[in-house]
């Protein structure tokens, strides 16, 4: 607990890992503590086509895996562990990983949102079993078999179309008839053949038999009426929550987790930056992803001069 570190990076993803690549470019000698699903939610992600500099694309993954690199060759030490707690109240600040206390001048926080669930009867019972959250891990389980999707936003008209690739049928359904998702994602999963949507549908709760799951009851939230739909894979996409559960209220935050910035990428405590989707309540894309850790390494780099530390 000696050595005290210029900055640690708490997370990984695009931007962590473009955090870590400007901190060691700038002879910072950053340490990554990047979790133990390294590369964040790109990790789940079959074909990033939005990304500049991939004119064909690119997986996930392999994303994940050549900015890690890269940032590597550069000097960045990356650690695949999770933090489970920092001290804020004095600098250095203190964070603690797997009961070890690492002491650092500055801290990134980069650890992007998770996946939320329905949280309906017959849920946790049958995930694993036939209800996911992730189309591109667990798809291919579902070859020539019926499916459905839940959301209506950008992930779940894309997971839809994913599914499709396996699915002999994919239900798309959504709990009002105004999708979020934009126009272009929405109308390549509507002019799919392989997709029903059905609209003014949400979860009742889940069947299922020895097997794993079976099917589920669908409400109309504008009458309470029912129906049941028979599938036997499902897949969850109806938006994520910041982690920064490990943050103990220590930084301030909006009603729904997401950490605020106050000057540029600094929170509301002096030394201690955020980016990616732990802060974009708007946004939630790779590239604004990776411009902000960019910001937040630069940030760090002048507030670190401007501080002696």
């Amino acid at each position: 607990m000696s050595e005290i570190h210029n900055v640690i990076i708490i997370g990984s993803g695009p931007a962590g890992y473009t955090a870590g690549l400007y901190a060691a470019r700038a002879m910072l000698n950053p340490l990554m503590f990047a979790g133990y699903m390294s590369g964040g939610q790109l990790m789940l992600t079959s074909d990033v086509e939005n990304f500049p500099g991939y004119p064909n694309g690119i997986g996930g993954p392999e994303m994940m895996t050549e900015l890690r690199e890269q940032a590597e060759r550069f000097g960045l030490e990356v650690r695949d562990q999770n933090v489970e707690s920092v001290d804020l109240s004095e600098r250095p600040y203190k964070v603690v990983v797997e009961g070890e206390v690492f002491l650092t001048h500055a801290i990134i926080i980069c650890t992007g949102a998770e996946s939320i669930w329905l949280n309906v009867p017959g849920e946790e019972e049958q995930k694993g079993r036939g209800i996911s959250t992730c189309a591109t891990c667990d798809g291919a389980f579902f070859r020539d078999e019926e499916v459905m999707v839940v959301g209506g936003g950008d992930s779940a008209c894309e997971e839809a179309t994913f599914l499709t690739r396996f699915a002999s049928k994919v239900t798309l359904v959504h709990r009002r008839d105004v999708f979020k998702a934009s126009t272009i994602m929405y109308e390549r999963a509507a002019a799919n053949e392989k997709i029903e949507i059905k609209t003014f549908r949400q979860v009742q709760s889940w069947l299922s038999n020895e097997k794993g799951l079976s099917g589920a009851i669908l409400e109309d939230p504008r009458d309470g009426s029912t129906e049941t739909i028979n599938v036997t894979g499902a897949f969850i996409a109806i938006g994520h929550k910041p982690i920064t559960g490990f943050l103990g209220g220590q930084v301030e935050t909006d009603e729904e987790g997401y950490i605020l910035h106050k000057h540029h990428t600094m929170t509301s405590v002096e030394g201690v930056f955020a980016a990616g989707d732990v802060v974009d309540t708007r946004y939630k894309q790779a590239i604004t992803a990776a411009g902000m850790g960019c910001q937040s390494a630069i940030d760090v780099e002048k507030w670190l001069e401007d501080n002696h530390a």
